[in-house]
């Protein structure tokens, strides 16, 4: 296993990632038409998890100063997702471009 610079583990993410896919996809099966929101719930899906195992993440390049926290998922449920600073009310990235908005080369 794995550990990224933020001290997630790799595997751990990919299990979680591949389980919300899973579950989803049966959401997806119940619920056709709701297929364009699937990008923002596993996303939501994995920081959840996350969240309970690890911590806030993927936390805020944006904020330098004061309390680090997390960037949110927007629109909650909706077509084209992206990582957003709530506090600064800015769009980071889409939902899939985490990586390189942050200048790696890694999909979040």
């Amino acid at each position: 296993m794995r550990v990224g610079e933020d001290g997630v583990a790799e595997a751990d993410v990919v299990s979680l990632v591949e389980e919300s896919v899973t579950q989803r996809r049966w959401w997806v099966e119940q619920w056709p038409e709701g297929a364009p929101y699937v990008a923002g719930l596993v996303a939501q899906d994995v920081q959840d998890a996350l969240l309970e195992r690890y911590g806030r993440w993927p936390l805020c390049p944006v904020c330098g100063a004061g309390e680090p926290h997390a960037l949110d998922v927007e629109p909650e449920l909706g077509p084209d997702p992206h990582w957003v600073c709530s506090e600064a009310g800015v769009k980071v990235a889409a939902v899939g471009s985490l990586g390189e908005a942050l200048g790696g080369a890694a999909s979040s």
